[in-house]
């Protein structure tokens, strides 16, 4: 007969009692287990932005098609109005009315459209010549790149908004002259990450093997450099949807952006500065919206940073 000793159990002894064990399958009505709280919170920042996102995209799209707005015009009785109140028409003012009696709703739903217009705008102008300029100046290198690199270093020693200040005082006030602006003082940015990513993929093995093989340089570039382009340029192309915004918005603050006549978030913001004691509203609340708007493309660039970089122990 086997005996069991030292606590390791021996052959099955007839007539002895079964010892349950931990080594079974896992019972199916226990719950499995809840994802890891760091986990949570990484979902938590990438969905959040992005519904957030998704609800300016919707209000700049659909809201201008719902709440008319007239920039010229005027109503003396519904002047001033605080958030909440009814005007002369008996139409609800959620967020109040300014100076001259227009609602603020309708300002803010077309300034989303417009500000939102030449973010997009700016981001694929500046993005296509950074980008195209970064690959060139990373593949061939020599005197090519030390030009257009030495190019973009003058432009980026100076501040960006005094810059694109300039840029605008020149060119004059109008929609195509702010994406041209801001394209202008944004490219350095996309050239210099595009060339990075560049020639460190040039060297790499499968683009040492594709040349081996006969490849010429257009198809290295096209199948070897461009996929490994791309994701830090959409990276980068998030993070700076936030600052190219601003930058609209204190253009056109600074009457040198958007048309007076052209709603946006910057003039809406310009349109209250002479009434922060009177009517706080006309101001802060266009301030807020573009605030939360910057704060979650900021944190959405931040996520897809860390998700896109395995060397990041966020990962």
């Amino acid at each position: 007969m086997t005996t069991v000793s030292d606590g390791v159990p021996g052959p099955a002894v007839l007539g002895a009692p079964l010892v349950p064990t931990d080594d079974g399958p896992p019972d199916a009505t226990s719950t499995p287990p809840a994802a890891p709280p760091r986990r949570r919170r990484r979902r938590l920042r990438l969905w959040l932005p992005l519904g957030v996102i998704a609800a300016y995209l919707v209000a700049g799209v659909i809201g201008p098609l719902i709440a008319r707005y007239d920039p010229i015009a005027t109503s003396v009785a519904d002047r001033l109005l605080p958030p909440g109140s009814r005007m002369s028409d008996g139409g609800l003012a959620l967020l109040g009315t300014d100076q001259v009696g227009r609602d603020l709703l309708p300002q803010i739903m077309q300034g989303a459209r417009i500000s939102l217009l030449v973010g997009a705008a700016t981001l694929l102008l500046a993005g296509t010549v950074g980008a195209a300029l970064g690959i060139l100046c990373g593949y061939l290198g020599g005197v090519v790149d030390a030009t257009v690199m030495r190019l973009a270093d003058i432009q980026l020693a100076f501040p960006s908004i005094l810059l694109a200040v300039f840029v605008a005082g020149v060119l004059g006030s109008s929609v195509t002259n702010v994406v041209l602006t801001l394209s202008i003082t944004t490219w350095p940015i996309f050239a210099r990450v595009a060339r990075a990513q560049t020639m460190a993929t040039r060297s790499r093995d499968f683009a040492n093997a594709a040349r081996t093989l006969g490849a010429g340089p257009w198809h290295v570039v096209r199948h070897c450099v461009l996929p490994a382009v791309a994701s830090p340029l959409l990276v980068i192309a998030t993070v700076q949807l936030g600052f190219v915004i601003v930058a609209e918005a204190s253009l056109s603050f600074l009457s040198l952006g958007i048309p007076a006549g052209t709603p946006s978030w910057g003039t809406t913001i310009a349109n209250g500065r002479d009434y922060l004691a009177s009517a706080w509203w006309i101001a802060t609340l266009p301030g807020l919206v573009l605030a939360v708007f910057v704060v979650c493309v900021g944190v959405l660039g931040d996520e897809l940073r860390d998700r896109s970089d395995p060397n990041l122990s966020t990962r």
